[in-house]
């Protein structure tokens, strides 16, 4: 599944081919996605000129004078830059056509992604406006975290998970964080020392700053591609790893779940 630094490093490879940009045509194949791609949709497009596109957790924003069009990868989506109208697949299911040739092309097999309009301030979506701050923002510092924790009696890991406290550490990423920050997964929350909550804000910061660097060599070309290069190959210190050594100490990396998701830690490093 798409996570925040996958989504970044698609909207670092598409953002130059859309610079000073104006949409001729929205070709709308498939309307059942998670919800359904409003009918109005491409009116409220075609014709306009694109001022930019940005992330917000998960979710792609690209900005018009008059709106936003929120585009989210669900679980399989991609979006490519094609610089001619190559026919559409079976699962390619939409088309937004720019007025420099190119066009911005949404495949997702299990049609779990969205798109969506909205009018207002983008913060002022329902989907937007209870998220947590960017991890890599200033908002998210160790005073934010120290307060989001501080009445938490639940694990650390799913409370870092929690898209109300920060955005966009998923599950493989909150492993690896809190083996950088030397945290047991299972330690409930508002036990966390200030200095335990220093160090996790650090750790969370680093580990998704190299999941996006790790993106550039991994994801290298978004136009004309199949649409699917793959994940990151981010050298992970524990996530996958249950029975091999630890790359730091040599002890066994062992797994549980917690949520229905599954946790990889080191018992040494992590005590």
């Amino acid at each position: 599944m798409p996570e925040l630094p996958e989504v970044e490093t698609t909207r670092r490879g598409i953002a130059p081919h859309l610079e000073r940009t104006q949409v001729t045509e929205m070709i709308v194949r498939e309307r059942r996605l998670r919800w359904p791609i409003p009918p109005e949709l491409p009116d409220a497009v075609v014709g306009r000129a694109l001022l930019g596109l940005e992330r917000r957790a998960k979710y792609l924003l690209f900005g018009f004078e008059h709106g936003t069009l929120l585009v989210h990868l669900g679980m399989t989506g991609t979006l490519r830059v094609l610089t001619e109208p190559f026919p559409a697949e079976k699962h390619d299911h939409v088309d937004i056509v720019l007025d420099n040739g190119r066009r911005l092309r949404f495949r997702d097999p299990r049609r779990f992604g969205a798109m969506l309009w909205h009018s207002g301030p983008p913060d002022t979506h329902p989907l937007l406006a209870a998220l947590g701050p960017e991890p890599l923002s200033e908002a998210f510092n160790t005073d934010h975290l120290a307060q989001a924790l501080a009445r938490r009696q639940a694990a650390i890991k799913q409370v870092i998970m929690d898209n109300h406290v920060v955005v966009g550490v998923g599950n493989i990423y909150a492993s690896e964080s809190l083996f950088r920050a030397r945290v047991d997964p299972r330690r409930n929350a508002a036990g966390l020392s200030g200095e335990e909550i220093a160090r996790l804000v650090a750790a969370i910061r680093e580990t998704l700053t190299d999941a996006i660097r790790a993106g550039g060599t991994t994801l290298r070309d978004f136009v004309d591609s199949d649409g699917r290069s793959g994940y990151f190959l981010l050298q992970c210190f524990v996530y996958g790893r249950t029975g091999e050594p630890c790359r730091v100490c040599g002890t066994p990396i062992q797994q549980l779940r917690q949520g229905q998701r599954a946790t990889f830690f080191c018992p040494t490093c992590q005590h």
